[in-house]
């Protein structure tokens, strides 16, 4: 858990949660704040398993998968080329455009272009291709009178994606079952905020949806996961445009390793069908292994 990302935060919350609840299981858990010096700590703790609560890159792109199945340590979540995959928002298009999968235009976009002109007609959104829980996230609407002035901090390139109106919802996947849907209230938009304070979102589980619309995003999260090649627990987040129907609902993105604190929505969902959190815990990690 932890390590160096912009997540670390959110992923030392999920980690002490995890640990907790793996205790309660009656598993014996050392928990490792992922550093340099994690290989060396991995081969002096000698675990049967690694329950990998990391997230962000190193943790959830592929990084510490390529070295615990060097280490050939079994692990949870998905396997190398599915969380490098899934990290990248561009290239988890491309998977979701060749399963048939609905989604929304993007391109990749230098910084400059993007501080120095629209990249293309507001409302857009301007995000990193390759972190979550709404790191760096800006959204230009057709207000706007230029284009984003863009934190100093973030990468020379960035994603510019087609804003899409409409409701939050989200499924999770686990193994090969679809779960539920979540619609997920907010103020204002699902920001790092709404996501991870107390009371900064509201979860409607089940979402209050017409079926059509709740079923297609349990196939879609299914269908998802398995073109990804995802194993354990995914999630797949929606825009749904209530105007539009069908028509109007689109993946945004595909998680490998969703949020496991208190407020996290993939825990929701399994306790809604009856997974209460030391089972799923349970669940994960008799599911690990290696070649993943």
């Amino acid at each position: 858990m932890g390590g160096p990302s912009a997540e670390r935060d959110v992923s030392l919350s999920s980690g002490k949660e995890c640990a907790a609840a793996l205790r309660a299981a009656g598993y014996a858990v050392v928990e490792i704040d992922a550093g340099p010096d994690l290989a060396e700590r991995l081969k002096a703790e000698a675990p049967h398993v690694v329950f990998n609560a990391l997230h962000g890159r190193w943790g959830e792109d592929g990084c510490v998968q390529g070295l615990l199945e060097w280490l050939r340590i079994p692990y949870t979540h998905s396997g190398v080329l599915s969380s490098a995959l899934a990290m990248d928002k561009q290239k988890t298009k491309d998977v979701y455009r060749a399963a048939g999968l609905p989604t929304i235009d993007s391109v990749l976009a230098d910084r400059a272009a993007i501080e120095s002109r629209h990249v293309m007609p507001p409302p857009y959104v301007v995000k990193p291709y390759n972190e979550g829980s709404s790191v760096g996230v800006y959204i230009v609407t057709e207000a706007a009178n230029g284009p984003p002035a863009l934190a100093p901090d973030l990468p020379e390139v960035l994603m510019v994606e087609t804003y899409a109106p409409g409701r939050e919802l989200t499924a999770s996947v686990l193994g090969d079952r679809a779960l539920t849907v979540t619609d997920i209230l907010t103020d204002g938009w699902y920001d790092y905020h709404a996501k991870y304070a107390e009371g900064g979102s509201r979860h409607v589980l089940p979402a209050d949806v017409p079926a059509d619309i709740f079923d297609a995003c349990l196939d879609y999260a299914l269908r998802a996961h398995e073109a990804l090649g995802c194993r354990g627990l995914s999630r797949t987040d929606f825009r749904w445009d209530e105007a539009r129907g069908l028509d109007g609902l689109v993946l945004l993105e595909t998680n490998t390793q969703p949020g496991m604190t208190p407020t996290s929505l993939s825990p929701e969902q399994a306790a809604h069908v009856g997974i209460g959190f030391p089972a799923l815990m349970t669940w994960m990690v008799e599911d690990a292994s290696c070649n993943r």
